[in-house]
């Protein structure tokens, strides 16, 4: 678990051209907490718990996000608006300029690590300019053993400096942030920003070329969980589909909420150390074990506090996007160490704002592929500026920001591994039912995760096998029937008592899909495009 108490070794940042700075390496969270109250505009809710603002930033910045174009990365990297150029000089330059910066100034390290599967450790030194960002650092990434840190040796440093304004025309950026990789000097350089997300996202990105291509381990913008039996259960979705919400049951040990591998061996393990988990309208007794977990040493980012210091989970004036970071053993139920093996079972999440996809529906491997590739969810209206009906979504691989491979790469190396290991796929729409957003509402917890115990169970395959119902228009196996979730619920058609504005909405997103995957045709087999949804 990696100690709490204060650590008596120093070290030097010579090597960065940091000299004069008073270096405060490994601090417990309650030190940072109390210099983050003190002396970095932090505040403590009525439990204790810290809660912070990012700034102008409170959410990822994708069009900043670049990694530096070089024989590590030329041939490898899927270069395009997501994956976008950096030059290696205008890199180094800009290196030079953000730890003269930090030189003179109070700056936070710490050594940790990620990869939980001790075949696959990483080891990353993390400095940071602010204290609650290195609290985040320690909730999030693996904490190595007072021990382990004698001789530790990072291979990765995480360079993280949200004071920082670069001057685009001199330094090679887009605006004043940025979040650059370089996969041959080893550094997630990160300014302009005091968003944390960037700080974990940018070792993800890293990992999802590394393992990859050197390790050949499939690496995934996933949850995962396990359950007495042993078996692995694998949650793919985007912000706000109940990623972390399904896979933190109480009936089964959490892996992680966020990102894994999956090696050759079929060994699943967590990337992290901690969660990173959305908090509006967060409820005591709909996620209670979440709620708990917010508790000292947990960080709060951009939420209101009431006049007597309790959180408003409902109040988004600063952002939608709030959030809480925790170190995973502040949930009760968790597997030790992060790692599962004999995967049963995937699901794809999608909060389907149309309120078309069935609520639960059993894939083939050329769907499942198809949908990974597609990596679906919906805008809703009010959470951008402009939308004011549902958009359709897509991120390949459920997690297209961090993917510097082609997505297709991804889904050859998740193919493989469903029909190796027979996993069931599953595709879980907890978004809205009875009419899209406006109209129908959304699709009830306990409804969805009846679904997933049962699919997880064999429950649902044994109530439906030979007799599930193929959907009209995304082909799709939709079960007729599910224990503890009414009938009618499973039809979306049924739902909208309206068939006309069902199949006219549903004819509507299916081109969508068709749209999107038009980008990745010429790289996808035959298989896996008849997995597309049928022309209406």
């Amino acid at each position: 678990m990696g100690s709490n108490t204060l650590v008596t070794k120093t070290i030097s940042l010579e090597e960065w051209g940091i000299k004069n700075s008073k270096i405060n390496y490994q601090l417990p969270p309650a030190e940072l907490q109390k210099i983050s109250v003190a002396s970095y505009d932090g505040k403590e809710t009525a439990n204790g718990t810290l809660a912070v603002n990012t700034g102008e930033f409170t959410g990822r910045s994708p069009m900043d996000r670049f990694i530096v174009r070089d024989e590590v990365t030329e041939d490898k990297v899927w270069w395009g608006n997501i994956n976008i150029p950096f030059e290696s000089d205008k890199f180094d330059a800009l290196l030079h300029k953000v730890t003269s910066y930090l030189d003179g100034k109070d700056v936070f390290v710490r050594d940790a690590y990620a990869c939980a599967h001790q075949d696959y450790r990483l080891n990353i030194r993390v400095i940071n300019e602010y204290p609650w960002s290195n609290m985040f650092a320690y909730n999030m990434f693996l904490r190595p053993e007072n021990e382990e840190l004698e001789n530790f040796s990072p291979e990765w440093t995480v360079i993280n400096a949200p004071g920082f304004m670069a001057v685009p025309d001199q330094d090679g950026t887009r605006q004043h942030n940025f979040a650059i990789l370089n996969f041959s000097r080893k550094i997630a350089l990160i300014g302009g920003t005091g968003y944390t997300g960037e700080i974990k996202k940018g070792i993800f990105s890293a990992l999802n070329f590394i393992l990859p291509v050197y390790k050949n381990t499939l690496p995934m913008h996933c949850s995962a969980n396990v359950g007495k039996d042993g078996s692995t259960a694998i949650f793919f979705g985007l912000s706000g589909t109940g990623k972390t919400t399904l896979s933190t049951d109480p009936d089964r040990a959490l892996i992680g909420d966020d990102e894994h591998g999956w090696t050759s061996n079929n060994d699943v393990f967590n990337f992290e150390g901690g969660c990173y988990a959305k908090v509006i309208n967060l409820d005591a007794e709909g996620e209670p074990e979440i709620y708990n977990a917010i508790k000292p040493g947990a960080i709060l980012e951009n939420v209101i506090l009431n006049a007597d210091k309790t959180v408003d989970f409902k109040d988004t004036s600063i952002t939608q996007n709030t959030r809480v970071s925790y170190p995973i053993f502040h949930i009760d139920n968790i597997k030790k160490p992060s790692v599962g093996d004999n995967p049963k079972n995937i699901f794809f999440l999608t909060a389907d704002a149309f309120g078309v996809l069935p609520p639960i529906s059993k894939l083939t491997p050329g769907q499942a592929a198809y949908h990974f590739i597609s990596g679906y969810t919906a805008k809703v209206a009010g959470t951008e500026a402009g939308i004011t009906e549902p958009v359709p979504s897509f991120s390949a691989c459920f997690g297209a920001p961090f993917m510097p491979l082609h997505p297709t790469k991804y889904a050859e190396m998740l193919s493989a591994k469903m029909k190796e290991t027979g996993v069931n796929v599953w595709l879980v729409n907890t978004g809205w039912t009875g009419g899209p957003y406006g109209v129908g509402s959304r699709m009830k917890l306990k409804y969805t995760r009846a679904m997933i115990t049962a699919a997880m169970d064999g429950s649902l395959e044994a109530a439906n096998k030979d007799n599930y119902h193929v959907h009209s228009v995304f082909g799709v196996a939709q079960p007729r029937t599910c224990p503890n979730v009414p009938t009618d619920v499973l039809s979306p058609r049924a739902t909208w008592k309206n068939d006309e504005g069902y199949y006219k909405t549903a004819s509507k997103l299916t081109n969508a899909f068709r749209d999107n995957f038009k980008q990745f045709e010429d790289y996808a087999s035959s298989e896996i495009m008849a997995g597309a949804p049928l022309k209406y």
